[in-house]
């Protein structure tokens, strides 16, 4: 059977060591690096405008209430469209869609070169910032394409490294910034460098990647995977960590301007860097989730969130900037740790959820990766969610008060729910079921563990 339109893999199955070894892991490592390069980019357009803020002085008459009003809308528009680029996978391919995906972060990037000067109205602002939104899809589909690469004994590293390079571009267009703040240089300059860089993106995803045709054709497996309770569980952790990677991605330059008075420059010298260190450790909490179990790494992490928002609500009544900074990076650092874990269980999850059902060998095995791979994509759009929530709560707060200390409470209760969330559903040790009228008959049905997934 064959398929029109590019580079068809008709057999792939990794959990064959032997094709593993002399073929699999070579062909996944290469649609890996060039889904990772994509993906990168895509995620500098989506937080394009968290960048773009900082340029835009008194002369745009733009309260600090329009820009994260702005940066809520673009976090929006790329939590919505991770949805339909979950189910584009399934109907174009991974390396087909990734292309495609890939050619149309030229829109919102060349927009925002056409309008981005004084004088130009709010409103035009936020419909340009609706088109960067698109840049937040190319995550899941690039993680619904990777999982169908990899087994599941190397999942949490792959989905780690993998997201962790996306997410890294967000650190590296702040970079970007700060260097053409620091030479001088306007907004239009920084636009202008990432047009050629997304056309070479998509050239080298076609020339270099790979459709898989076992993932073809199977857009009924996201209304599946919606069907389970443990996608919107983990889309509720999701909030809890990726939601809080992006959110603070858009706001922390704002914050700092808002309510330690930054300069653009001083901001940008300092927004990089939780980002940047929360993207690098990302795969590192995958590695750690295969090895202890994401459920575990999970739980402890948000212990480890919330004792640091605490921190955070002490240095912002105390207007420490030193230790407000310190901590917010440390606060990135473990949402990047958060990020890996979680995905690690979501394949764990599924693969339980076959067992359960009785199935074994391939069909287990299939079954888990059709669910998992489905379910990433959901997960993802409403993880990312949480970033929009991020951006309106510190609008509600600076609104309210002139400080973002409200808005730190409010995350700080919401990691003590994921904390109780993950610990009741994943790790607590139901007693074993007996089935009705055989009590002392029949030996206990045992629940599903998933303490190790």
């Amino acid at each position: 059977m064959t398929f029109p339109g590019g580079r068809w893999i008709e057999y792939w199955d990794p959990e064959n060591e032997t094709f593993w070894k002399e073929t699999g892991e070579r062909t996944a490592r290469r649609n890996l690096f060039f889904s990772v390069l994509s993906e990168h980019i895509g995620f500098s357009v989506w937080t394009l405008w968290s960048v773009l803020v900082l340029f835009m002085g008194p002369e745009y008459g733009l309260s600090p209430a329009d820009k994260f009003l702005l940066t809520s809308v673009v976090t929006l528009v790329g939590a919505v469209v991770r949805v339909p680029y979950t189910f584009a996978v399934a109907v174009f391919g991974g390396r087909n869609w990734t292309v495609v995906s890939a050619g149309l972060l030229l829109v919102p990037t060349v927009a925002a070169f056409a309008v981005m000067e004084p004088g130009t109205s709010f409103s035009t602002f936020l419909l340009v910032g609706l088109l960067a939104g698109i840049g937040g899809g190319n995550f899941a589909s690039s993680m619904t394409n990777i999982n169908a690469f990899f087994p599941l004994r190397s999942k949490g590293w792959a989905l780690g490294l993998n997201a962790g390079g996306g997410n890294i571009g967000v650190p590296v267009i702040q970079l970007a910034a700060l260097a053409i703040i620091g030479a001088s240089g306007g907004p239009r300059v920084l636009l202008g460098v990432y047009i050629p860089l997304i056309l070479v993106a998509a050239v080298l995803a076609a020339c270099f990647m790979d459709n898989l045709a076992s993932v073809k054709n199977d857009t009924g497996a996201a209304k599946d995977a919606a069907r389970e309770a443990h996608t919107w569980i983990m889309a509720l952790l999701y909030i809890g960590t990726f939601g809080s990677f992006i959110g603070y991605s858009f706001a922390f330059g704002q914050v700092l301007q808002t309510q330690f008075g930054r300069t653009p420059l001083q901001a940008a010298y300092l927004t990089f860097v939780g980002p940047l260190l929360g993207s690098l450790i990302r795969p590192l909490g995958g590695r750690l989730a295969d090895r202890y179990g994401g459920a575990r790494i999970t739980l402890w992490n948000f212990v480890a969130m919330a004792a640091a928002t605490a921190v955070l609500v002490a240095a912002s009544m105390a207007k420490s900037l030193g230790l407000f900074t310190a901590v917010f990076v440390v606060l990135f650092v473990l949402s990047g740790l958060g990020n890996g874990s979680t995905f690690k269980m979501i394949p764990g999850i599924f693969q339980n959820k076959a067992l359960g059902r009785g199935l074994t060998g391939e069909a287990a095995v299939a079954y888990g990766r059709r669910l998992s791979g489905a379910s990433m994509g959901l997960i993802g759009a409403v993880g990312a969610l949480g970033g929009v929530a991020i951006n309106l709560a510190f609008r509600q707060s600076f609104l309210s008060s002139g400080s973002g200390t409200g808005a730190f409470v409010a995350f700080l209760a919401f990691y003590a729910v994921c904390f109780a969330v993950t610990w009741a559903v994943y790790l607590r040790r139901p007693a074993p079921q007996v089935p009705e009228g055989t009590a002392g008959q029949a030996e206990p049905k045992p629940q599903l563990n998933y303490a190790e997934v």
